[in-house]
């Protein structure tokens, strides 16, 4: 946890009070104490400091100043989902490396369960975003919505949603490089297909919307590892660098 975050409605007269895991990483893992400067941020909003005005029973004050912007998405992300606890996994680590939106797609090899999941629940899977964030130091949080009829939505929506034209889609049998995408303003768009691998339909489908083949190398990968070793790779494209660290 590199950044504590606060939701708007926590922060009141330039300060905020909170317990639970926050505080409890504070204290035990900062050894917080009044007068310490701690790194904060609003989520979707700026980041700063704030300084311990008090700790009484488990609670702690802070004065803050956040005058600073945070780090902005650099990428989007249009997934077949792999199984509840796989995603579970995999979206801290989303929302660590950049991704900005979250379109799940039902890809004929998704598993038809997996959209009657608790995870689609937005009290689920939000605190799993914002852990994420704070690792990162940021505050954007991910938006995620899904697609049950991916064909439709790829004819229909795709280009109204996403208008960039910098498009990859992960296959095992594309370029075993970063394709030129042009210039480097602008948002990517990554289509990562289920474990089973996308259909030849549906990645002919995908190109036929300027989407280039990205791949790996020839090994066939879990999704979360995939998704994160791409992310990795991308990174290098976009405007912000990728800063690797350990928890604080």
């Amino acid at each position: 946890m590199n950044r504590i975050l606060f939701e708007k409605e926590e922060i009141s007269g330039g300060g905020a009070t909170f317990g639970g895991v926050r505080a409890e990483h504070v204290l035990k893992v900062l050894h917080g104490e009044v007068g310490q400067i701690l790194k904060t941020g609003e989520l979707n909003g700026p980041i700063g400091t704030g300084e311990i005005t008090a700790i009484e029973n488990g609670l702690v004050t802070v004065r803050l100043t956040h005058d600073a912007e945070a780090l902005a998405p650099w990428v989007d992300l249009i997934l077949a989902p792999p199984r509840p606890r796989v995603m579970k996994r995999l979206l801290p680590q989303l929302a660590s490396l950049g991704v900005g939106r979250i379109v799940l797609v039902g890809a004929k090899k998704v598993e038809k369960d997996f959209w009657g999941a608790t995870l689609l629940k937005a009290e689920i899977y939000r605190p799993l975003l914002i852990d994420g964030l704070m690792q990162a130091g940021t505050t954007a949080l991910p938006t995620i919505s899904t697609v049950r009829n991916f064909r439709k939505w790829l004819r229909d929506d795709l280009d109204r949603e996403f208008p960039s034209a910098r498009r990859i889609v992960a296959h095992p049998y594309g370029a075993d490089s970063a394709p030129d995408l042009g210039s480097p303003s602008g948002r990517l768009i990554l289509a990562v297909g289920p474990e089973g691998g996308w259909t030849d339909e549906e990645v002919a489908l995908l190109e036929e919307k300027g989407f280039v083949r990205y791949s790996l190398g020839p090994r066939i990968l879990r999704t979360d590892t995939a998704v994160i070793a791409l992310l990795a790779q991308l990174q290098k494209t976009a405007d912000t660098p990728l800063t690797v660290g350990t928890n604080i």
